[in-house]
């Protein structure tokens, strides 16, 4: 089946009277190849040995939570939402310099409570559900001296509050000795 190429000293396969070439691969075609072993070897390095850019897994986890965080904040006030605000660094950071300004004269400044009830302990007077947290912001008790805070503070405000006050709920904190019932 093999003869003996007389022009090169090579052998030549030939196969049902079609013959076998030794041909050079096309400029375009060894282009595209090492372009890939290079951008490959480039690649990894960057991302597996400098770290010089979060990877793709790290990048898709943030943009994840990101949009997380969006929905959280422009859908219905639930308690899956403001678990996810509580979760979130900037959302605690902006709840907690709203409730240092306008919540610790009464409940602390770790919501120990002072004039307002304990917010760190298990025991809750109008509920413990972040729903419950947030529209007791929002309506406020004036019959027990708490003030409705949602036209005053805002929905974003409101909601970075609640998920503030749903951060620290269970720290037990020593302050005003429990009132209510015991959260479920």
């Amino acid at each position: 089946m093999s003869a003996p190429d007389q022009t090169s000293g090579g052998v030549v396969h030939v196969f049902d009277d079609i013959r076998e070439e030794d041909n050079r691969l096309p400029d375009w075609w060894l282009g595209i190849l090492f372009g890939a072993i290079v951008f490959a070897f480039g690649y990894w390095f960057v991302f597996e040995v400098a770290h010089a850019s979060p990877s793709p897994l790290e990048t898709f986890r943030a943009d994840m939570a990101a949009a997380e965080k969006k929905r959280a904040e422009a859908g219905p006030v639930s308690d899956e939402a403001l678990a996810v605000l509580a979760k979130d660094t900037v959302t605690l950071a902006d709840g907690k310099r709203t409730f240092i300004s306008t919540c610790a004269p009464c409940h602390g400044l770790e919501g120990q409570g002072i004039v307002g009830p304990n917010l760190t302990d298990g025991f809750w007077l109008h509920g413990a559900k972040p729903v419950d947290i947030h529209t007791s912001i929002t309506n406020g008790y004036p019959d027990k001296g708490m003030r409705p805070w949602g036209p005053v503070l805002g929905v974003a405000r409101v909601r970075a509050v609640a998920a503030f006050v749903v951060s620290i709920k269970g720290q037990n904190r020593t302050g005003r000795p429990p009132q209510g019932t015991p959260e479920n």
